[in-house]
């Protein structure tokens, strides 16, 4: 493992871990992971951008790893307005005034919402997919069928049957989503076991069900986030420079980057990586870090 660091954070509604790598002096690059990773996925990203200079910070996202909620009452909400306030949450007990934020599936919305709703927080912004937030309003409206294919564990997930299937058989299920998202990733089989421990937080299957409840109205959000989630649905402009990363083999959807160009306002720039499944910064840690770098510079 390459991060040099691990640490523990107390922020209002959760007791977050996290590994950092590099000189705490440095521009603060936070990178996010996704559905079902965790931050083994920057393991070969974070002492690139450490050596030139950066202190990188990877949060375990709620549900996942050592991060725990601090009150039991609270709702194990997964929805997207939850993960973007985590970081805004994170970023103010670490003292972190402006960061470059990275991340990809779940960690990439994060990053893309805290980038349109608090763009003086993003120095920039690495964003694997484009605009991922989700128009809670036109989630019923259906897909090109090839993708929609792809998304079976959303629909499974909102069953009581897929519930159990998360908690029954979560290393088997995980392991196939990283297999069929990465289909030209030789090394995903060998690679799941250091990320499997993380998807046994005791708050996963709560927290993963509910994400894929709420985003298609099947499940009621936390209160507390209701104002995100209203700024959410207004779909606003991401000003902040940013690199869109289109993964060519993605096998979960398809490519969906150029569909929310509109949506960039600030300096853009893309670059498809042909070949490339949906862990980008685990298949590519090279492109995934130049990415970061190209805005620290």
């Amino acid at each position: 493992m390459s991060f040099t660091s691990f640490g523990r954070i107390e922020t209002p509604v959760l007791d977050i871990g996290y590994e950092s790598a590099g000189d705490p002096g440095g521009t603060p690059v936070i990178l996010l992971h996704g559905f079902p990773y965790d931050v083994r996925a920057f393991d070969d990203v974070a002492p690139i951008l450490a050596g030139q200079g950066a202190f990188v910070l990877a949060p375990y996202l709620r549900g996942f790893g050592p991060t725990r909620f601090l009150d039991h009452t609270t709702i194990r909400s997964g929805q997207q307005a939850a993960l973007g306030q985590d970081l805004l949450d994170f970023m103010d007990a670490l003292n972190v005034e402006q960061a470059v934020v990275a991340g990809y599936d779940w960690g990439g919305r994060a990053a893309c919402i805290v980038a349109a709703l608090d763009p003086g927080r993003v120095a920039g912004l690495v964003s694997v997919g484009g605009y991922n937030m989700h128009n809670l309003a036109r989630s019923g409206e259906p897909a090109v069928p090839e993708w929609e294919r792809s998304y079976w564990y959303q629909y499974y997930f909102h069953s009581e049957r897929g519930r159990r299937g998360l908690e029954q058989n979560r290393d088997e299920l995980c392991q196939l989503l990283w297999r069929t998202w990465s289909p030209g990733w030789d090394g995903a089989r060998q690679a799941f076991p250091a990320s499997a421990p993380s998807l046994h937080n005791p708050d996963f299957v709560d927290v993963v069900i509910h994400s894929y409840r709420h985003r298609y109205g099947l499940a009621d959000g936390d209160p507390r986030y209701q104002r995100f989630e209203d700024l959410i649905a207004l779909e606003p402009s991401i000003t902040v420079p940013t690199v869109v990363l289109e993964s060519g083999d993605d096998g979960v959807g398809g490519p969906a980057a150029i569909a929310g160009r509109d949506h960039f306002t600030g300096p853009y720039s893309q670059r498809v990586l042909p070949g490339i499944g949906h862990n980008v910064p685990q298949e590519n840690p090279d492109a995934f870090a130049q990415s970061v770098l190209s805005l620290l510079h």
